[in-house]
């Protein structure tokens, strides 16, 4: 079932502490002369740490029995920059399911986090091969050693022997280590962005003195907007640019070099990669156009200035992009082919499309929003919004998170990463290609046969505030970025005109808010009355937001009614929306000045052209401040499965059909039981003999069903035949059954238990080439396929998202006693969802699983039928529980960020 090379499957790229890139991979008997350089380089102490006795130099014995495992009982990892070891790690199996484990680091790269790293990795090729404990000897005064382990998450246990610490633990991915594991994840990926964005100095390489050339515009927009870092000019054919001395070469700059901007043809990138590695750049932004949006010799062009970048630690925006902008002003970094540098705001802004960038900041100051950095990724060979994500979660000067994305290429950590970000700070995204699920030139992604509703699933899960425009990201996000968040739904609307208020009364009522009475102040009303009404709405206990509307009498400007709001919205805890003017954005007279200099500050009162506009913002933020308020749930304790017998029957099948298999009737009962689902027993008969010994076997009161797809959840069909309680009611329903009109060739009889009455209901889970596990609920039948009732949600889920699912849906009243019928079993479908959920977070290779029909009752569920089939897959399930980048993919059709 996996046939993959442990050697390729173990290999990854991954981030340091600080942001560096380093690869990790295991260990070949080609890397005996590296191993020895490395050994060299480590000092007595450490060697003394690790071997508890002088060992200054290795044997041909040594240096064998090290570079030389067997992948299964004995793994060796090394880390390794510039494709030097700079670290190794090793297990050695001491029984089938417990190891002992040690590392080594270079001395000049410890306090990197690489032990760590190291660990994980080891844990993970343990856990697939069978190792269930680590082991570890440690001398006391090895303190640093000793803070790798305990900080792992694992629960340890230990004691001193002969003066050496005895250590045991466990290495299951509990919740505990997960969570560790993953705030290193984001720690190390945020300290990468940073880097780039916080840069002392940055070279620009292909600077020239053409004024209308890419390098000409990057060295003009640094300097005009008042970069407080030096710019280094990089032009071997000229002696200055701009005014500024041009270098031959990023190595010739005498100063240190944190970033460099790249601006050269796409045929020469790869030099100044080496260029810039060898002057120990920390990442690229390459603004250079001709990689993988011109085609497949693009597309290797790329690929192979990825693996480039990775192989000599630095990270990459790009390329084809716009650049990068931070608006701190002690940055003031406009690395970007954008003229307009946007006023500093509260808001970070990520988008992938550099023609679309340069609007999209044109907009942002013509609204007056501001941001705080701004990235444009352009094909997005590395860094990606996920990335981004991981910096803004902690970055005290953004407060709201922009995202305009075209592609999505690994939906599982956008949501994980997402989900985390969005409980501190709101998450605004547009995702372009809704209808088409189209992907742009130059991305490479896998395909998805999920429907839209599944990746609005996604962003919900993750508490994203999902709009369909850019018009309506810049909406919300003025409100988000200016207003506090509303404590409810209730709204007051204040105005001086009728006719707008109604339209605001109806606008709210469609978008699920309520709605006082509308305070009319009459046409001619002035600031005194606006500044009364306002203050009088915001005081009640029952008004959690307010929205002002002002249409001028002739000839009047506004001013003082503008200054009433100003005023007002910045002393107010409950947000103010307006349509002033029916302007668009944040006009200057309703402008708070910003204490940290940018132009509209907390408290501005956001403006819209329309009432619906203002009113469509507020409801967003309403439900967003609803689901950062609200528990989340908890994720469920996998120990209760039996996961390791399900692996097995899935890899007996597919050994017996390699390319894939419908389960049996058995086999699918054993794989449900893993997971706690009791499944009724079936049992298929072919003539009324082999009926009536089924009914009899079953204990009778069983009924018999003809089964095909034509007659798959057809209420209009009268395919069961119910009430059988001994063998002439069987000998009746045979011979009534097969004589039926709506019988056909593939019609199969078979027996089963009468169920109780209740509501049928369907789980579906799905392995889909992008989203990975994909579950669905809904009610069963053809009236909600038709109408596509279903809810979706991503693995893993909490048991408030399980609950979600089987709320969402249209028909769920049906569930909750409507019309007078009993109420069912909620907690129980709840429960379903979720053992679904973790067979399939679990299993890859369950392709589809259908469970349907499942009768809810007040009593509890009837699962009555299920559906599985199983597949060879390449999804590594485990790499989830270990820190990496995406690799560089040099040939195949997938590049899955």
């Amino acid at each position: 079932m996996d046939d993959v090379d442990p050697v390729d499957a173990w290999e990854a790229d991954v981030l340091l502490k600080d942001g560096r890139v380093a690869q990790i991979r295991p260990i070949v008997p080609e890397d005996a002369t590296k191993f020895v350089e490395f050994y060299d380089r480590v000092s007595a102490e450490s060697k003394y740490f690790r071997f508890f006795a002088p060992y200054p130099r290795l044997s041909q014995r040594d240096i064998k029995r090290f570079t030389e495992v067997d992948y299964d009982r004995r793994v060796a990892f090394v880390v390794t920059q510039h494709d030097e070891i700079i670290a190794v790690g090793r297990y050695d199996a001491t029984s089938p399911t417990e190891a002992e484990v040690a590392f080594l680091v270079e001395d000049a790269h410890q306090g990197r986090g690489i032990g760590q790293l190291l660990l994980e990795h080891l844990a993970q090729a343990g856990r697939e091969r069978g190792i269930h404990e680590f082991t570890a000897e440690v001398l006391p005064e090895n303190v640093r050693m000793m803070q790798v382990f305990r900080e792992m998450g694992y629960t340890i246990s230990g004691q001193l022997e002969g003066g050496v610490q005895q250590l045991r633990f466990r290495i299951d991915p509990t919740q505990s280590a997960i969570g560790v594991m993953r705030a290193r994840e984001q720690r190390a990926e945020a300290a990468s962005i940073e880097r780039i964005f916080d840069a002392s100095s940055i070279a620009v390489v292909g600077a020239s003195r053409r004024q209308s050339s890419i390098g000409q515009t990057m060295v003009r927009n640094l300097v005009l907007g008042d970069y407080n870092g030096t710019v280094y000019a990089v032009n071997p054919l000229a002696d200055s640019v701009s005014g500024l001395p041009a270098y031959r070469s990023v190595q010739d700059i005498p100063g240190e070099v944190e970033v460099a901007i790249v601006a050269v043809p796409a045929d020469s990138v790869n030099d100044v990669v080496l260029d810039c590695a060898a002057k120990g750049v920390h990442g690229l932004v390459v603004i250079s156009a001709g990689f993988a949006e011109e085609g497949p010799e693009g597309r290797k062009r790329q690929e192979e200035l990825l693996h480039l970048c990775r192989t000599h630690g630095l990270r990459l925006i790009g390329p084809n992009c716009l650049g990068v902008i931070n608006t701190a002003p002690e940055v003031q970094l406009n690395a970007s082919l954008s003229p307009t540098m946007p006023p500093q705001g509260r808001a970070g802004f990520f988008c992938q499309s550099g023609a679309l960038g340069s609007a999209i900041l044109e907009t942002v100051s013509r609204r007056g929003l501001g941001l705080s950095t701004f990235v444009s990724a352009g094909n997005r060979a590395d860094v990606s919004g996920n990335d981004l994500l991981q910096y803004w979660q902690n970055d005290d000067a953004t407060e709201v998170v922009l995202l305009y994305l075209e592609s999505i290429g690994n939906p599982r950590k956008f949501s994980r990463i997402a989900r985390r970000v969005s409980e501190q700070k709101p998450i605004v995204a547009v995702k372009s290609g809704r209808s088409t699920q189209g992907v742009p030139v130059g991305h490479r992604v896998k395909r998805t046969s999920a429907p839209q509703k599944a990746v609005d699933a996604m962003f919900s899960q993750a508490g994203v505030i999902q709009v369909d425009t850019l018009d309506e990201m810049f909406d919300v996000a003025q409100l988000l970025a200016h207003q506090p968040l509303p404590r409810g739904n209730r709204i007051a609307v204040v105005g001086n005109s009728d006719a707008v208020a109604l339209i605001v009364t109806d606008a709210a009522k469609s978008q699920g808010l309520q709605v006082a009475p509308p305070i009319s102040l009459g046409a001619n009303a002035g600031a005194e009355e606006f500044e009364v009404a306002l203050e009088a709405a915001l005081v009640r206990s029952d008004v959690d937001a307010l929205v002002a509307v002002y249409t001028p009498p002739i000839n009047t400007g506004g001013e003082d009614v503008a200054n009433v709001l100003a005023a007002i919205g910045e002393q107010s805890d409950k947000p103010i929306v307006s349509t002033f003017l029916a302007s668009k954005g944040i006009p200057v007279l309703l402008r708070v000045p910003d204490l940290q200099g940018g132009s509209a500050g907390r408290g501005s009162v956001p403006s819209y052209a329309s009432p619906e506009a203002a009113v469509r913002a507020l409801a967003r933020a309403v439900n967003y401040a609803e689901w950062a308020s609200r528990d989340h749930g908890t994720y469920q304790d996998s120990e209760q499965y039996r996961t390791g017998d399900a692996k097995t029957l899935i890899r007996s099948v597919l050994e017996l059909a390699p390319r894939g298999a419908v389960l049996s009737t058995e086999q699918v009962h054993f794989l449900l039981s893993c997971y706690g689902i009791d499944l009724w027993t079936w049992i298929i008969v072919h003539n009324r003999e082999e009926a009536i010994a089924a009914g009899e076997s079953l204990g009778w009161d069983v009924v018999l069903k003809a089964g095909s797809e034509r007659l798959r959840a057809r209420p209009d069909l009268a395919h069961v035949w119910r009430g059988i309680h001994d063998a002439q009611d069987m000998t009746e329903a045979w011979d009534n059954m097969t004589t039926w009109s709506g019988v056909g060739e593939d019609t199969t009889f078979f027996v089963q238990r009468s169920a109780p009455e209740g509501v049928p209901v369907s789980f579906k889970a799905v392995e889909d080439p992008l989203f990975g596990p994909l579950v669905s609920f809904g009610l069963a039948g053809a009236p909600s396929e038709l109408l596509d009732d279903r809810t979706y949600g991503i693995p893993p889920l909490t048991d408030v998202d399980a609950e979600q699912m089987v709320r969402g849906v249209r028909a769920a009243p049906m569930l909750f006693g409507y019309r007078g019928s009993p109420a069912v079993d909620v907690d129980g479908l709840r429960d379903v969802i979720l053992r679904i959920a973790a067979l399939k977070d679990d299993l890859p290779e369950v392709a589809e699983l259908d469970l349907e029909p499942v009768y809810a009752t007040p009593g509890g569920f009837y699962a009555l039928s299920a559906r599985a089939k199983v597949v060879p897959s390449n999804d590594r399930r485990g790499e989830w529980y270990v820190r990496r980048l995406s690799r560089p993919v040099l040939s195949g059709d997938t590049l899955n960020r």
